[in-house]
């Protein structure tokens, strides 16, 4: 096979970006290489020769895998083999999903499989954006009908200053971590988190951003007309005109009155009667289909778009009645659960969280293992959405792709306001339960989660809300809407979801369903979520003012002591046979990090006191010239032995007291606990003691 490799250099973010194709997986529809200094990506992408019948949505897969080989490690464990997308995988493979989707022709149903690895990972650079730019490099080079390219930075903030794709030690020092897509022409999708920045640094972050996304979409647009494969347009299927005539005069009025019914189900069912007819109509036994059913059924869903579209954009009239910037009606109902550590019961509408926090030790925490390392969260929060949520019957067990997002989103929204383990040292462990779903389940589970935190005494910096708002677009008119509903999402053009309190945003996310949107909508969109987002705080503060001054009496109680890092082996033991001891003897539960913080943990108080005791004993030393209380634990001839921090010293005979004294047995015996002051320490670590240095001195 001809070896015909091409290459483009992008310069952005003082970095230099190379794309290549032509070198690696040639037999594919199009293959990309994306390297940043010593990280490098390789991007597939292949379609089926043409589309299932009855399809009727775009069948795009996406998978990303890092290899762990690509940073010259291998993982732990017994197999070792990449197997099982990790939570970060999942997460990226939504990253580049979200982008790209939107900008398939409309009508291309082919299954699309999009396939991205890290082969070389040098610890510095990240290889999130470099996925996004890699997948829409193949994209635009292969055959497949894509209408443009996609670019995507990290941007971060550090001393004020934005810094376009931060290395990752730069990285932990932003307070903003922003993953931007978009076009030449507008802002496709939005990763964003930040420590409780305004609304103004965050316009200019995304500004700052679309700048270098301009000039890597720039250069993918001529590297196309270079070397790209022609558009392939033959399975494309375009829904008939005349029979979207046909369905909007016979059952538009229909549709606006189920429109209009302002309860979830009661509307869903009136449309289903409404597609019962059409399916009647054209699909009837004795009569011979003119359309298959997938054009009609697709005809009718842009139907009702369009149908919802008009009532916003020219009657100013939601499904549900509301104005374009109204919230729904807020309920909060805190401790419903009298065995959970913290609970809050919180609805909105027709969308309900169950959130419930647990609290522990380290042994709660989550481990992950990763290019940069292995670790552990102490803060996490895990999303569930059952299908009852919705009244429908479907799979129950592994989170999917959808609810690992959610869960994310909300978990890093509300990272910002955690107090630091110095001052609350637990493992913090919040579940979102889904119980009712209408439209943002996501803030809904940043509202509940906060509530629930603030009802276990989690002392948080500040209350944090979240909002999502949704967006009609047609042409230079659009309506922007607060707090969207299922529906407005799904047949709406914009998906942007906001967090925060009153000091400002720690976490903010956009998905377009069009061709991007621009600044103007944008700032709108942010001023209009502000508004929103201090409206839900309110109400929650209406419920729960402040956090809980005192724990659950069934959550754990936890207390840390600092231990010099020699002493850990002291305290572990051999094998680990010191610690289990001391577990076992006490009841509580030991935690040590490599910085020597014990953590003990434990519901009973007399189990904390003896874990901490035995801990102290182990690893403190005796200093001359202080008094320390100890155990008789020998009496010889001519003195007595007292354990001090797990450690002998010798009370002379002639320290035990300010007379002469014949017998040791005639002042202390064997288990007594007496008071005695250290007299010295030799070099062979002996500790010479006296009980008479404690005794007040003899009348005169």
């Amino acid at each position: 096979m001809k070896n015909n490799t091409h290459q483009l250099h992008v310069s952005v973010g003082g970095k230099t970006l190379t794309f290549e194709t032509g070198k690696i997986a040639r037999q594919a529809n199009a293959a990309v290489t994306v390297q940043c200094e010593e990280t490098i990506l390789l991007t597939t992408v292949c379609s089926s020769p043409k589309a299932q019948p009855d399809v009727d949505f775009l069948p795009l897969r996406v998978d990303y895998q890092e290899k762990f080989s690509s940073s010259g490690k291998t993982l732990g464990g017994f197999i070792k083999r990449e197997g099982r997308p990790t939570e970060r995988e999942t997460l990226v493979c939504r990253l580049i999903d979200r982008p790209i989707r939107p900008l398939f022709e409309d009508g291309y149903h082919n299954e699309i499989q999009i396939l991205s690895y890290v082969f070389s990972y040098d610890g510095i650079n990240s290889p999130d954006p470099l996925a996004i730019c890699g997948a829409s490099a193949a994209l635009v080079l292969s055959d497949i009908p894509f209408i443009k390219p996609v670019a995507a930075v990290r941007v971060g903030m550090i001393a004020d200053q934005f810094v376009i794709n931060p290395t990752v030690e730069q990285q932990k020092q932003s307070k903003l971590d922003l993953l931007l897509a978009g076009s030449e022409d507008a802002i496709l999708m939005i990763e964003g988190y930040a420590d409780f920045l305004s609304e103004e640094r965050i316009l200019a972050s995304i500004e700052e951003g679309h700048k270098a996304i301009k000039i890597i979409c720039g250069k993918l647009n001529e590297w196309q007309k270079q070397i790209g494969k022609t558009k392939n347009r033959d399975t494309i299927r375009t829904l008939p005109k005349e029979l979207e005539k046909e369905l909007e005069k016979t059952y538009s009025a229909s549709l606006s009155e189920a429109f209009k019914i302002k309860e979830k189900l009661a509307r869903e069912n009136a449309v289903a009667e409404v597609k019962r007819k059409v399916e009647e109509a054209y699909f009837a036994k004795d009569k011979e289909a003119v359309y298959t059913a997938t054009e009609v059924f697709s005809t009718l869903k842009k139907v009702q778009a369009d149908i919802m579209r008009r009532m916003i954009l020219k009657d100013k009239i939601r499904l549900d009645g509301r104005a374009c910037d109204q919230i729904r009606h807020i309920s909060v109902e805190q401790s419903l659960l009298p065995r959970t550590h913290g609970s809050s019961l919180f609805t909105r509408g027709e969308t309900q969280s169950l959130a419930v926090t647990t609290l522990g030790g380290e042994t709660m925490a989550v481990r992950y293992e990763d290019l940069d390392g292995d670790g552990h969260r102490k803060f996490y929060l895990q999303y569930s959405f059952p299908p009852f949520s919705v009244g429908e019957v479907g799979r129950v067990g592994a989170p999917g792709r959808r609810e690992v997002g959610h869960g994310k989103l909300a978990e890093r929204a509300l990272l910002a306001t955690m107090p630091s383990q110095e001052e609350f040292p637990y493992v913090v462990r919040v579940e979102s339960n889904i119980t009712e779903s209408n439209g943002s389940s996501s803030m809904a589970s940043v509202c509940g989660g906060c509530l629930s935190m603030m009802d276990a005494g989690v002392p948080i910096k500040h209350p944090i809300a979240g909002i999502a708002m949704g967006l009609i677009l047609e042409g230079s008119e659009y309506a922007i809407l607060s707090d969207i509903l299922g529906a407005e999402d799904a047949l709406g053009d914009m998906d942007f979801k906001v967090t925060g309190g009153e000091h400002g945003v720690t976490a903010f996310q956009l998905d377009i369903k069009i061709e991007g949107i621009t600044t103007e909508i944008m700032k709108a969109a942010l001023a209009q979520a502000k508004t929103g987002r201090i409206h839900i705080l309110n109400k929650m503060l209406e419920a729960c003012p402040h956090t809980k001054k005192e724990l659950s009496k069934h959550a754990p109680r936890i207390e840390t002591l600092q231990i010099k890092p020699s002493k850990i082996g002291t305290v572990i033991g051999p094998g680990g046979k010191q610690i289990r001891a001391i577990i076992e003897n006490s009841g509580a539960q030991i935690d040590i990090n490599d910085n020597g913080v014990v953590s003990i943990s434990s519901s009973n108080p007399e189990s904390m006191q003896k874990a901490k005791d035995a801990i102290i004993a182990l690893t403190s030393e005796v200093e001359v010239g202080k008094i320390y209380r100890g155990k008789v634990v020998s009496i010889t001839a001519f003195g007595a032995f007292v354990e001090i921090f797990a450690k002998e010293g010798l009370c002379h005979i002639s320290e035990l007291a300010h007379h002469r004294v014949q017998n040791v047995t005639d002042v202390v015996k064997e288990g007594d606990m007496i008071d005695v002051k250290v007299l010295e320490v030799n070099d062979r670590g002996q500790i010479k003691l006296s009980l008479k240095a404690t005794l007040p001195p003899p009348a005169k």
